[in-house]
């Protein structure tokens, strides 16, 4: 600031009024700054509620989807299960098939042996033994009943062992179709079920995940659209407070200026005051007469009491 006390009284005035152009000119611009920090305030809480607000959703909508995903995995766990159970009755049938298989061909290959029943062949043995012990017949015709016992007896064993093969085909059989078929349960419709509850599942995991996505996206945009505000706000906010130092030290120094017109106004006022009292007595004492003005400056000065 000038030193006040070396200006003239009418270049004190010009400074007043620049001062004052000046201060009027950073206030209106301060003004326009402010309104225009309102505007995006107010415009950047509708993105920063409307963010907010996305975020929110996606949040819910995340943990819906990944509780979707634990009962499809649930549902999947099952499933996994069931085939192996599944699986293992197949391997179990055809370990059961293969040895079945394996009983009749050896059955077929002792009914090839025994050539009948053992019924039959026990009847027929015993009729032949009957023969052998019993009945006198021939040397030659004892022998030919001996050998025939002995082929008879090859046989028997051979039936006789036919029927157990036989008995064993068909215990493994019943024993197979009882563990098949357990009474109440189809696994494979009960897993042909259990799928299309799985992929009920994952097809509304994968359209929350779908939706998650495109929120994300717009919450991403107004984030951004923030960003922007700020990156345009912060150099107004930089604005300001320099603004609001240089209107203060322009009123401080208008306020000088102002002191310093005001002593010289004083000053002023009272040279005038002066001269009027001058001219007041002056005409008192010359006519005796004074006006109402002149009667109140020579009053203010003692010169005159009532």
């Amino acid at each position: 600031m000038t030193d006040a006390s070396s200006i003239s009284e009418k270049d004190l005035k010009l400074k007043v009024n620049e001062l004052r152009t000046q201060i009027t000119h950073d206030e209106r611009e301060l003004r326009s700054l402010f309104n225009e920090l309102r505007l995006h305030r107010t415009n950047m809480g509708e993105l920063k509620e409307k963010r907010d607000g996305l975020n929110s959703q996606v949040k819910q909508m995340v943990a819906k989807a990944r509780e979707l995903k634990e009962k499809r995995d649930e549902v999947n766990a099952r499933i996994s299960e069931l085939k192996n159970v599944k699986n293992a009755k197949i391997s179990a049938s055809q370990q059961a098939s293969d040895e079945i298989s394996k009983l009749k061909a050896e059955r077929d290959m002792l009914n090839q042996v025994s050539r009948g029943t053992v019924d039959i062949i026990s009847k027929a043995y015993s009729a032949e033994l009957d023969t052998f012990l019993n009945a006198d017949v021939p040397l030659q015709h004892e022998i030919d009943v001996f050998g025939r016992l002995l082929q008879l007896d090859e046989r028997l064993r051979a039936a006789m062992k036919a029927d157990e093969v036989h008995r064993k085909i068909q215990e493994t059989y019943d024993a197979t179709m009882s563990q098949q078929a357990e009474p109440g349960e189809n696994i494979g419709s009960t897993i042909k079920e259990l799928a299309e509850i799985s992929q009920k599942y994952h097809v509304e995991m994968i359209e929350l995940y779908k939706k998650v996505d495109e929120m994300r996206k717009d919450a991403d945009l107004c984030h951004a659209q923030i960003k922007e505000k700020f990156g345009v706000t912060e150099p107004l906010r930089a604005r300001i407070d320099p603004l609001k130092l240089r209107i203060s030290q322009l009123r401080d120094e208008l306020n000088g200026y102002l002191e310093k017109l005001n002593d010289i106004q004083l000053v002023k006022d009272e040279k005038k005051q002066q001269e009027q009292r001058v001219v007041a007595k002056e005409k008192l004492q010359k006519t005796g007469k004074m006006s109402l003005q002149d009667l109140k400056v020579l009053m203010e000065n003692g010169d005159l009491e009532l």
